[in-house]
């Protein structure tokens, strides 16, 4: 099956600073680790584009957006805080433009049929920016906004996100609530930051909490029932936040997941692609930052996807 790498040099731009873990050395190591690989002659790349205003209205508000705009540095020595943790600095908003465009883009391939699937290589990250708020992290919520756009530019009735980073994705949580076409599955530590999704959501969104230490057998048995809703969900795309940073080797959190169980769940998603809607999935990676972990992690991810 045919794989896509989407990305953008002006994702490396945005740097929070060394000592901060969303790094551009995340994107650098991932690269390396396909050329190890051989990945690198057997999946496709493609250079993302920038998303429009108009586009990230589909998920967020328009006076939000404007606010990230107006606020956005333009001199390379300024530096603004968004939240506690999120820093823009001159080069940010490009890089989080072309972080959301990467799955417009990709979006746009696998309903066209140029690829099977798709993995969007960008930062900053997104899953928990909402409808009017960036976090964690994230300026824009990548992958909501590709959802939302793959039902407007191309009239999809149901789409399934499938959200397996180590922190609950409440940003996408957020703008899909009300919206019964999407279907949200997010595991994530808990209780850890954002501090959400142990509450009860609606029907289609299907949050699993899970204790610090847990290891990938323990993991498999808590998020199984996902699939089979999925399967009589019967969605039409695919989008993964893949999030890489449950891994045992990252030291931001405590689960114990290792490469194998990222296959794993890529293979289950896969299973499920093939069946409803032609192997369409978009991927998009989130959180991960111990690098090796992460890049082993992500081509691992890849691999699978491709085979």
């Amino acid at each position: 099956m045919s794989v896509t790498i989407v990305s953008s040099p002006k994702c490396n731009l945005h740097n929070m600073g060394d000592e901060h873990p969303e790094q551009p050395g995340r994107l650098h190591q991932i690269n390396d680790q396909l050329i190890a690989s051989g990945l690198e002659y057997v999946v496709h790349f493609a250079n993302a584009t920038p998303v429009s205003k108009e586009t990230l209205a589909l998920a967020h508000d328009k006076d939000f957006i404007q606010s990230i705009f107006d606020r956005a540095p333009k001199e390379d020595w300024e530096r603004i805080w968004i939240d506690d943790d999120t820093i823009m600095m001159d080069k940010s908003l490009d890089a989080a433009l072309y972080s959301a465009g990467a799955v417009v883009n990709a979006v746009d391939m696998v309903m066209a049929k140029e690829t099977t699937s798709a993995f969007c290589a960008v930062r900053p990250p997104g899953h928990h920016a909402g409808h009017n708020t960036s976090s964690g992290f994230c300026i824009f919520n990548n992958v909501a906004v590709g959802a939302k756009y793959a039902m407007a530019q191309y009239g999809l009735k149901r789409i399934a996100i499938v959200d397996f980073d180590v922190h609950h994705g409440d940003g996408t949580q957020d703008i899909v609530k009300d919206d019964e076409r999407i279907m949200f599955c997010s595991s994530f530590q808990h209780p850890f930051y954002p501090f959400t999704g142990d509450s009860a959501a609606r029907e289609g969104i299907i949050n699993v909490p899970i204790p610090a230490g847990t290891k990938g057998s323990e993991y498999r048995e808590l998020v199984n029932h996902w699939f089979d809703a999925i399967d009589k969900f019967a969605p039409e795309l695919i989008f993964v936040s893949a999030g890489f940073d449950a891994h045992a080797e990252d030291d931001l959190a405590h689960l114990r997941l290792v490469e194998e169980d990222y296959v794993w769940l890529t293979e289950q998603i896969k299973i499920l692609s093939e069946k409803h809607c032609g192997g369409k999935i978009v991927s998009v990676l989130e959180g991960g930052y111990a690098l090796s972990a992460l890049a082993r992690s992500a081509v691992a991810h890849i691999k699978t996807l491709a085979s």
